[in-house]
């Protein structure tokens, strides 16, 4: 084991884990005030119930021996059985990285219930999510399953982190329903500031998320580095010149540019150059800029856009791989290089993870909705989520 590549992940792990709190304060300044507390409440508890249920079952599930390319085996369920080291870093390392990755996954989701959901709802539709959803489709792509069979790429978690998040949040807003007055008077965020904070520390962290999962420091880290930088930049710019030619280029539109970037970039992180990672930032901006303004169109209530950013931007970050991979920077390329295969095969698996994530997700929604309800009632609602679910409030 190396001493520089164990530090490094290490850090990446830190800067993984600061992510899933800046999501909490991504989301809470979006919200009305009287909701500011649950939504950070959501990410932190999104932490702490991934971080138990990983080391009893979810590590095996992702990363254990394989079944019919499915799922893990529960052989290192608790953690017992795992050797010394995994990939050159000492196995429970690599363990708590992976862990992070998997905390940040259920935090984006709850952008899907803001303002509106039981606190002991959310935790059991949780560990359900993180099991049945989040945890195959790690295998499937990390863990030697089928997409690993069929050489789909995924660097960061395009296919694992955000088209899983993002289309499961589309499918348990659907469920869950609007909140109750949207589209009749304005739910205006409360603190655009908080907001900008949040957005600070998701594109810091998003360093460790890419730069981290090249699991050495290394050409191929500094790589990550540099691309997740630049098709960040990208993404604000286009998200910024697309919503200035409608109005005003909103802070706002800038970060959520920015994060559409970092997501289109993480599959791609270890496989394109930077030149490359312009137009994958430049559309992914765009591409979410139009899903959010379609979600809009719609009245559709997923409430701060994990489906428009997230899913939409993990979707084309996985085409985006298949286009612009080059051997110059790993050992594969894409359809710009004349590999159509590689092409084929990311739009296949990132086709299956989006019908799995979806209809998974829409059937466990519905299945602990039936049990125990996912909404608040009205009244709970009309006062806020941070007096009725925790008898607190964000200002006094």
């Amino acid at each position: 084991m190396d001493s520089g590549n164990t530090a490094w992940v290490m850090i990446s792990t830190a800067l993984v884990m600061i992510m899933v709190p800046g999501v909490g304060l991504f989301y809470s300044g979006m919200v009305r005030k009287k909701n500011a507390i649950a939504m950070m409440a959501l990410s932190f508890a999104s932490m702490a119930l991934v971080s138990v249920q990983w080391v009893a079952v979810g590590y095996s599930l992702s990363f254990g021996p394989d079944l019919g390319g499915v799922i893990g085996g529960l052989s290192l369920a608790g953690l017992r059985g795992l050797g010394s080291e995994i990939s050159g870093l000492p196995s429970l390392l690599f363990v708590m990285f992976q862990m992070m990755f998997a905390a940040i996954t259920l935090a984006i989701i709850t952008s899907a219930v803001a303002e509106r959901i039981k606190l002991s709802s959310f935790i059991v539709f949780a560990l359900l999510w993180t099991t049945f959803i989040y945890d195959p489709v790690a295998h499937w792509v990390w863990g030697a399953g089928w997409s690993a069979w069929l050489g789909a790429l995924d660097f960061a978690g395009g296919t694992v982190v955000h088209i899983s998040s993002g289309f499961s949040a589309l499918a348990i807003a659907l469920v869950v329903g609007g909140r109750r007055g949207f589209g009749q008077y304005p739910m205006e965020p409360h603190s655009i500031p908080l907001t900008l904070v949040g957005a600070a520390l998701l594109w810091m962290g998003w360093l460790g998320f890419n730069g981290g999962s090249a699991l050495a420091a290394s050409d191929l880290a500094a790589n990550a580095l540099m691309v997740t930088q630049v098709s960040a930049a990208a993404g604000a710019l286009s998200w910024m010149c697309a919503s200035w030619l409608g109005g005003k280029p909103s802070a706002l539109g800038i970060v959520s540019g920015a994060i559409a970037g970092l997501v289109a970039i993480t599959p791609a992180a270890g496989f394109v150059d930077p030149i490359s990672a312009i137009p994958i930032g430049a559309i992914s901006g765009l591409v979410c800029y139009l899903a959010l303004a379609f979600r809009i169109r719609k009245g559709l209530d997923e409430s701060l856009d994990a489906w428009a950013i997230h899913g939409m931007g993990g979707l084309w970050g996985a085409v985006a791989t298949g286009i612009f991979a080059t051997a110059s920077v790993n050992n594969y390329t894409g359809l710009l290089y004349g590999n159509v295969w590689q092409f084929l095969a990311q739009i296949v698996v990132a086709g299956a993870s989006v019908a799995f994530s979806f209809g998974g997700t829409f059937l466990l929604a519905k299945l602990v909705d039936r049990v125990m309800g996912l909404r608040v009632s009205e009244e709970e609602e009309y006062v806020g989520l941070d007096i009725s679910q925790h008898g607190e409030k964000a200002y006094t």
